[in-house]
């Protein structure tokens, strides 16, 4: 009988998995995660530039730019933000520098980060970015025909 109900639980669990994991593909121009709308989860986008490490932004200071909510640290860096997005927001949408190269969507750790000619790479680990550090203006040339060819 136990394993009656593990098989109930197991295809129960399926068409579960496939409805989420459908959200978890779909192939965003600005990465958020499944489950809720913040790019980079949340962190300060500017601080990368400003401060040179992920610093999590807060609530009660966020602008909306490219079907995101972008959260800051600081009024100054939603200024600076709000005044030039294009500027601050990483490349690829927020998505990893590597797997983009490879045209795949995938997400990121915030502190797996690369400034390189005045733009923010975010990479899925930091082990993934030593990988990609190794030859990034190819991955970057790659990465840059993937992106937009596969926006939906």
């Amino acid at each position: 009988m136990k394993n009656v109900f593990s098989v109930i639980r197991l295809l129960t669990a399926i068409p579960l998995l496939l409805l989420f994991s459908s959200f978890a593909m779909a192939n965003d121009p600005i990465e958020t995660g499944t489950f809720n709308n913040k790019a980079i989860y949340g962190y300060d986008t500017v601080a990368y530039f400003t401060d040179g490490k992920a610093i999590k932004g807060k609530d009660n200071i966020s602008s909306e730019w490219n079907g995101a909510v972008w959260q800051f640290s600081s009024s100054t860096h939603k200024t600076m933000f709000d005044a030039e997005p294009e500027k601050f927001a990483p490349q690829y949408g927020g998505h990893c520098a590597y797997a983009m190269s490879k045209g795949r969507f995938v997400g990121v750790d915030e502190e797996a980060f690369t400034i390189h000619n005045d733009k923010l790479y975010l990479n899925y680990s930091k082990g993934v970015r030593e990988d990609w550090l190794k030859d990034k203006d190819g991955f970057i040339e790659l990465a840059d025909v993937e992106y937009p060819a596969n926006i939906d």
